[in-house]
Formats: C-alpha cells, sequence, structure tokens
C-alpha cells in the first residue's frame, strides 16, 4: 500500500483512451457501449418538501427545484466549482464510491460535521483525476440553512437542488457555460455503459494512491461516516441477510515517541470474519487487529478498521484459503457458519 502522507496523490492511467462522440468527451471512466447521441444540456423540475419520517438527524427538505446537468468531460471541474461557490461557506460532505461489498452496490458516505468548502477545495484540487474522471466515484455537498445541494455522480452527472429563490442563481451559471434547458439531456448513462477505475497503480509508483486509500484519505480528512444502520445486515434491496462472511482491511499504528515520531510504521492487516451487523463486524475486525499485533509481539496502541465488506459465499471460501493458507483450502464451509467470530487474519504489510 501507497504511504498516506500529506502529499499523496493520484494521476490518470496513460494507457487509457478517452470516447468522445461527435466532439462531446466523455469522462475517461464511464462511456458508453452503444451508439448514441451525447446532449450537453440541462432539465430542471419541482420537488415537494419532504420529511425524514424515520426522525432521523436530516431535518425536512424544503420545496425546491432540482436540475439534472450534463457537460462534457472538460467541463465537469470548472462547472463544481462554480456550482459550489453558491453553497455556504461550511457544507456537509457527500461520497458515494462503488466498492467491493457482495450484497451493496454503491457505499455511501456522508459528514454529519460541517466542512469548510476550502477544505473540500483543497483535497478535490489533489485528487482531480480521481473525482472528474473515475468511474467508480461521486461526490458532492450539501447545505441545510439554506438548503441547497450539488452532487456529481458516478456517471459525471451533475443534480444540483436548491430552494425556489435560488433557483435563478444556478440558472444564471448554467447560461455561462451556454447551456440550454431540454427535456432530456444526455450523459454516459443515456445509454448502455461501462465503469471503470481510471488510476495509475502505485505498483511501479509508490507515492500514487489507490482508490480505496484516497477514499480513506476522505474519510477523514471530510469527517466521512458510512451513511448505513450499523444494527442492521441488509442487501441493496432492504432483505434481511442474517449472518454473512465479511472482509476487513485495518491499519495497526506503533504510537510515537516522545518528539513525536513514529516509533514503527503503520502496518495493514485483513481479518475476515461472520459477524449479523456491521456494528458487530467492525467490532470483531478490531479483536482480529489487535489478535495479530499480540502474536507478533507488538505493543497494542492503535487500530483503525479502514474497510468492511460483506462476501458472498464463493468468495469467502477463497479468502479464507488465502488468510488461513492452502493446507487448510476445503475445511470451512462458509455456507454453514452461524456463530459471530474471527475466522482468520494476516498481515498485508511488513
Amino acid at each position: 500500500m501507497a504511504t498516506l502522507g500529506v502529499m499523496a496523490r493520484c494521476e490518470l492511467d496513460p494507457n487509457l483512451e478517452r470516447h468522445e462522440i461527435d466532439g462531446f468527451p466523455f469522462p475517461m471512466g464511464v462511456s458508453p457501449v452503444e451508439p448514441m447521441v451525447p446532449r450537453a444540456g440541462y432539465s430542471v423540475a419541482f420537488e415537494p418538501g419532504d420529511g425524514d419520517e424515520e426522525g432521523g438527524e436530516w431535518e425536512e427538505w424544503p420545496d425546491r427545484y432540482v436540475f439534472d446537468i450534463v457537460v462534457p468531460a472538460n467541463r465537469l471541474e470548472p462547472m463544481w466549482r462554480a456550482l459550489l461557490a453558491q453553497m455556504p461557506a461550511r457544507v456537509y460532505p457527500i461520497l458515494d464510491f462503488i466498492g467491493h461489498d457482495a450484497y451493496r452496490e454503491i457505499d455511501p458516505y456522508i459528514a454529519y460535521e460541517l466542512v469548510g468548502q476550502d477544505r473540500m477545495t483543497d483535497w478535490v484540487r489533489r485528487f482531480a483525476p480521481f473525482f472528474f474522471e473515475d468511474g467508480m466515484v461521486g461526490f458532492g455537498a450539501v447545505s441545510d440553512v439554506p438548503f441547497s445541494y450539488v452532487f456529481l455522480d458516478e456517471h459525471k452527472v451533475f443534480t444540483v437542488r436548491v430552494e425556489p429563490g435560488a433557483r435563478a442563481g444556478v440558472e444564471k451559471i448554467l447560461e455561462a457555460f451556454e447551456l440550454e434547458e431540454m427535456e432530456e439531456p444526455a450523459g454516459s448513462d443515456a445509454a448502455a455503459h461501462e465503469h471503470r477505475g481510471v488510476l495509475l497503480t502505485p505498483k511501479d509508483r509508490p507515492e500514487l494512491l489507490t482508490a480505496e486509500e484516497i477514499v480513506e484519505q476522505l474519510r477523514e480528512a471530510w469527517q466521512l461516516v458510512l451513511n448505513v444502520d450499523p444494527e442492521t445486515n441488509v442487501d441493496d434491496d432492504g432483505k434481511d441477510l442474517g449472518m454473512t462472511l465479511w472482509r476487513s482491511v485495518v491499519r495497526c499504528g506503533r504510537g510515537t515517541g516522545e518528539e513525536g515520531e513514529a516509533v514503527q510504521p503503520d502496518r495493514f492487516g485483513e481479518v475476515i470474519l461472520t459477524a449479523g451487523s456491521l456494528l458487530r463486524a467492525e467490532e470483531l475486525a478490531h479483536e482480529g487487529a489487535v489478535g495479530l499485533l499480540e502474536d507478533d509481539g507488538g505493543e497494542i496502541l492503535d487500530v483503525l478498521v479502514l474497510s468492511l465488506d460483506r462476501l458472498a459465499p464463493e468468495q469467502g471460501q477463497d479468502m479464507l484459503r488465502q488468510v488461513l493458507g492452502n493446507e487448510s483450502a476445503g475445511v470451512v464451509d462458509v455456507r454453514k457458519l452461524r456463530r459471530e467470530r474471527v475466522l482468520g487474519a494476516r498481515w498485508l504489510s511488513a
């Protein structure tokens, strides 16, 4: 794994080609795979106010106008800057990532603490290839007073929601970008399309970050939390999955010396476990990491659970073979596991 230093960055894979139709360049990470005619422009509709029926932390969204906006890839970043500038100075960041969970297509993250626009802007600028080109990520921000919402999804199509009084301001931005209102603007999601990651891997460039490492940094910088109920275990359709297999990546810190320098570099571990909820899985992942440190004779100072992904049975069996070793292949029937526990753990780095 790349070192997660303050100057860590990412780059586009130079071997990838950009898809273009009729002079309309698509993002590198999402493009149509069938004939279509792209249409830059926007649609607008009115949405009546709706409340948080489950009594959560978010208050009712007021009456608002919703804009769907399609622009070519080379105009995504300036459009984002213009739309963000219309929001309050402090916002709640949002991040969607197409991760590795077998039962959830998108990992939805949101901040419950306000973050300054300058902090958002700094991180978006640093990882611009990821945000504006990668087909596995969407991001944006929301504010409550006044209400506004700007989101660039994984198809690189903007959705903007604003109170009625702010509609004219958004339309001025769209006019400045020479976009016209139309019934159905057409980006990559208007036809059969494919998503792909576009970042150069750190295999030969260890200073570069993977997409997963970028998400880790953003979770800390923007104070993001996974926006799912931690006490349940359901799929995208709301079906209760009961007990499932999980794979967790953990980071184990060894603390710092008297002058703040690291005693030893952080180590990354992998934990395979069974659990019936996200909350319980996180607890067991922590236990598995502590067990690794104890077996290694290291002092237990800091353990951070970086990821928790549920595994399909076949995936789980393969993972167990890797973690437990080939000699254990076939001894665990993952379909018959009923008890919440750590099944195996190993270090991923020296």
